[in-house]
């Protein structure tokens, strides 16, 4: 669920999903988690058209091609430097 769906504020991060509540590492190391925190770290202009499917996959797809990520660490390091 998008942040823009909690709350009505106009803030820089209302277009990232919100995690959820957990305390266990263990959730926290899941697959589902860790997509969320990788889509939350995309450029603001791919999140922007997120809600467009097709669009959003082509964009995405454009966007890996042009890193190789042999770890999730490698991904936020890209990612925080072309943003």
């Amino acid at each position: 669920m998008p942040n823009s769906d909690i709350h009505t504020k106009n803030t820089r991060s209302k277009l990232n999903i919100s995690l959820p509540q957990t305390s266990l590492t263990k959730c926290q190391k899941r697959v589902y988690f860790a997509g969320i925190k990788m889509f939350n770290h995309l450029p603001e202009n791919i999140l922007k058209i997120s809600l467009i499917a097709q669009k959003f996959k082509v964009t995405l797809t454009k966007l890996l091609l042009l890193g190789s990520f042999y770890s999730i660490e490698e991904f936020y390091e890209w990612i925080s430097k072309i943003i």
